[in-house]
C-alpha cells in the first residue's frame, strides 16, 4: 500500500485511465417504476383472490345439502353437543364447561388448605393429621425413629 499522496487537478480523487467512477449508484426512475409495478402487481393478485373467494363461497353454497329436519328444529346447545365427542372430554378443548386454569387453583387452594390443618384421619386408631410445618419442627426436634438394626450373619 502506498503512502503517497494523490495529487490531480479534481481534487483529492486519483486519476486512472483505466478506471472510471460512476455518476449515479442507482437510477431513481428505475426504483420507482419497480415499485410502481410491485404495487400495481398486488393490486392485480387481490382482485383475482376476492374474485375466487366470492366464487368459490358462491360455489359451495349452492352445491351444499340442507341440514336434516330434525337438525333445523334442536337447540344450539343440543347440536354442539352432537357434534362433540362423547365425555369425558380434554380440559381447554370446545365444549368442555369448566376453566382448567380454574380447576387447577381450586386444586392447589384445596391442598394448601389439607396441609395446613388439623384432624383426624383413623380417630380409633389415634392417627391424626397436622400442618407439614409442624410436623417439620416435631421431626427436628426428637428425630425421626431409628431402623432396626441388621440381623447378624451366620456363620457356617
Amino acid at each position: 500500500m502506498s503512502t503517497d499522496r494523490h495529487t490531480s487537478d479534481n481534487g483529492n480523487l486519483p486519476v486512472n485511465n483505466d478506471v472510471s467512477f460512476e455518476t449515479r449508484d442507482i437510477s431513481i426512475s428505475a426504483v420507482v417504476w419497480s415499485l410502481f409495478y410491485l404495487a400495481v402487481t398486488v393490486f392485480v393478485s387481490l382482485a383475482i383472490c376476492v374474485y375466487f373467494f366470492k366464487f368459490s363461497t358462491g360455489f359451495v353454497a349452492g352445491s351444499d345439502t340442507p341440514r336434516p329436519m330434525i337438525r333445523q328444529q334442536m337447540s344450539a346447545t343440543d347440536e354442539m353437543n352432537m357434534s362433540m365427542p362423547p365425555e369425558p372430554r380434554l380440559q381447554g378443548v370446545p365444549g368442555h364447561i369448566t376453566d382448567p386454569q380454574q380447576d387447577m387453583r381450586t386444586k392447589v387452594a384445596e391442598d394448601s388448605k389439607a396441609n395446613e390443618s388439623y384432624g383426624w384421619v383413623d380417630e380409633k386408631n389415634g392417627i391424626a393429621q397436622i400442618p407439614v410445618s409442624e410436623a417439620m419442627k416435631i421431626i427436628a426436634e426428637k428425630g425421626l425413629p431409628g431402623a432396626a438394626a441388621a440381623a447378624p450373619e451366620k456363620k457356617q
